[in-house]
């Protein structure tokens, strides 16, 4: 038997759970979206570098050439720190869902013995009684099984003195 706060006080657990899951998430969409920020913000001076080479500007060629590096290496940054914030996101999820799961389970498993703690003496005394009354009902069974099986014995007993009675008869009657 689980109880209401036994109930409650599980859903008050998974739903914590589940804010601070959801904190981790957007902390890690912040950090995602700030990276996509600097990747903008180097790709517009990329395209204002690239205009301003093309119009002639030859001296600032190896500066294009560092920030198009640069950008280059935000962009494989922005992807290896996407792929490791999927990846942990993954782990965690399957952490805490085998979390959730265990606590669940072992919830489930100390319902009853809480939900007794809390009953009256009359219910644990009908509790008693009901086991001795399962005992009970198991030896009366048993016993049962038994005296049937007697009963089939003797009848079958009695129905082969019967059919040798009536061969007797049969034979005294022919006599």
């Amino acid at each position: 038997v689980v109880t209401r706060a036994d109930v409650e006080e599980s859903l008050k657990d998974t739903w914590q759970y589940a804010r601070d899951k959801e904190q981790i998430l957007k902390d890690l969409r912040f950090q995602t979206e700030e990276v996509g920020q600097q990747l903008s913000v180097k790709q517009a001076e990329r395209d204002h570098l690239l205009e301003y080479k093309n119009v002639g500007s030859k001296t600032d060629a190896n500066r294009i050439e560092s920030l198009v590096k640069d950008i280059k290496e935000v962009e494989d940054d922005f992807r290896r720190a996407s792929e490791y914030y999927r990846n942990a996101l993954k782990a965690m999820k399957e952490e805490d869902d085998a979390l959730v799961e265990m606590h669940m389970k072992k919830s489930k498993e100390q319902a009853p013995e809480s939900a007794v703690r809390y009953l009256d003496k009359s219910s644990c005394r009908e509790i008693e009684e009901n086991e001795w009354l399962k005992e009970e009902i198991k030896l009366y069974q048993k016993e049962v099984r038994d005296l049937k099986a007697s009963v089939q014995r003797l009848e079958e007993e009695n129905i082969a003195l019967v059919t040798k009675l009536m061969d007797i008869k049969t034979q005294n009657l022919r006599i």
